[in-house]
């Protein structure tokens, strides 16, 4: 079969539950060699269980391991989408690019969801990506994948996604959930809304002791993993905007209006490869359409012109609404220690605000929202304080390369 080695110190333990047909398995290996032929730098592995039977499979061309090598730094992986008869988990390895639009950097199809199969497909997709880890992963809650993540990129910023986190609490309290509108709102502050960790830990008891679930097993573990979801314990680390594992699961469902259970694996692969394609097409238009036309500014103002050099249209209209909101910012300065000067920025009529901190000696500067850390674009609470020192110009470290 053209196994290496490699490939049959790393079998399963175990028996398949369904073994995939040889006529599929020959024609699986013979789709991935062909494509090794066509394309150089496409990349497979399979991993096979004692009787050399396929168990998990992993896959990704040449164009997926370049769009990684500029898009790593954040990475949506899901597999809540099974294929076909054989009731596989589909895992793809989803990223976003420089026009907000999703970019895939490889796909693998799973025999199960054990912490075995997902060591294997993690270390397998670092070796496609020459070692090289993304510095954050949104996942769901699956506690097998939670522990191979650890132990293959224990420099992987682990994130949760939020909109399964919302899922569950729906299923395990829904008395509350479903009978109480104030409880939603209670918790996605806690989720969102704090900057110190303090406010965060004595927000999280209120919503406990005013709902009666002190007691909650599942609340309890929710806590344990804090860190993977409240924002206060994020904010620092960047996530392209990222919450959820939706671009997964969007993909995924564009995949299931051409799959059915009686297709078999070579007909996944086909459609598989023809929405890569129109992704990948989109993205060349939104290259061909932002050399083609200047962004509209809402203002004359050097600023604005000079971000409109620099960012995609889609990333300079997230800019141009922050430098929008700043004309409604009230400022006030704090203190100053050293070069530092402290100033507090709040919308105007409201008593909330962000704390930014700007250094006379480079011109960096830094706001308690994290929004630069987390999103990559400088918020409005910045914008204000660099209109103040009359700094019109985006500082080069303020541009993400990506």
């Amino acid at each position: 079969m053209g196994f290496t080695p490699v490939d049959y110190k790393n079998y399963l333990q175990r028996k398949r539950m369904k073994v995939m047909e040889k006529g599929d398995a020959g024609a699986v290996l013979e789709y991935f060699q062909q494509k090794q032929i066509d394309d150089p730098s496409f990349f497979y592995a399979i991993q096979v269980d004692k009787d050399n039977q396929m168990t998990n499979m992993f896959w990704a061309d040449g164009r997926s391991l370049v769009d990684y090598s500029v898009f790593r730094d954040v990475i949506c992986f899901d597999t809540t989408y099974r294929i076909n008869s054989y009731g596989r988990p589909f895992a793809p390895f989803i990223g976003v690019n420089h026009h907000k639009q999703t970019v895939i950097f490889g796909a693998s199809l799973l025999y199960d969801e054990t912490i075995e199969s997902f060591k294997w497909l993690f270390q397998t997709f670092l070796s496609a990506m020459f070692g090289k880890q993304p510095m954050t992963i949104l996942t769901d809650q699956d506690a097998a994948m939670a522990n191979a993540l650890a132990s293959v990129m224990p420099e992987t910023y682990h994130r949760l996604c939020m909109w399964h986190i919302y899922q569950n609490v729906a299923k395990h309290l829904s008395n509350v959930f479903n009978g109480l509108k104030s409880f939603g709102s209670d918790f996605s502050k806690c989720v969102y809304d704090y900057e110190e960790e303090e406010e965060f830990l004595a927000a999280w008891n209120n919503l406990l002791e005013k709902y009666d679930l002190v007691q909650n097993k599942w609340l309890q573990n929710l806590f344990k993993e804090r860190e993977k979801w409240a924002m206060v314990y994020g904010r620092n680390t960047f996530c392209a905007d990222m919450k959820s594992t939706q671009r997964s699961e969007s993909m995924n469902g564009v995949l299931k209006k051409y799959l059915s259970s009686k297709y078999n694996l070579l007909r996944f692969f086909t459609h598989y490869e023809q929405v890569v394609a129109e992704r990948r097409c989109k993205e060349s238009k939104a290259d061909f359409n932002m050399r083609q036309s200047t962004p509209i500014l809402f203002a004359d103002v050097t600023m604005l012109k000079e971000a409109a050099k620099s960012y995609t249209p889609e990333i300079f209209e997230i800019f141009q609404n922050e430098y929008k909101k700043w004309l409604s910012h009230a400022m006030f300065k704090c203190g100053e220690f050293g070069t530092v000067v402290e100033f507090r920025v709040v919308f105007k009529g409201k008593i909330e605000g962000r704390t930014i901190r700007f250094d006379s000696l480079d011109s960096t500067v830094r706001c308690s929202c994290k929004k630069f850390e987390f999103v990559g674009i400088l918020c409005s609470h910045v914008l204000k304080v660099l209109n103040y020192y009359n700094i019109d110009v985006i500082h080069p470290r303020y541009i993400l390369k990506r």
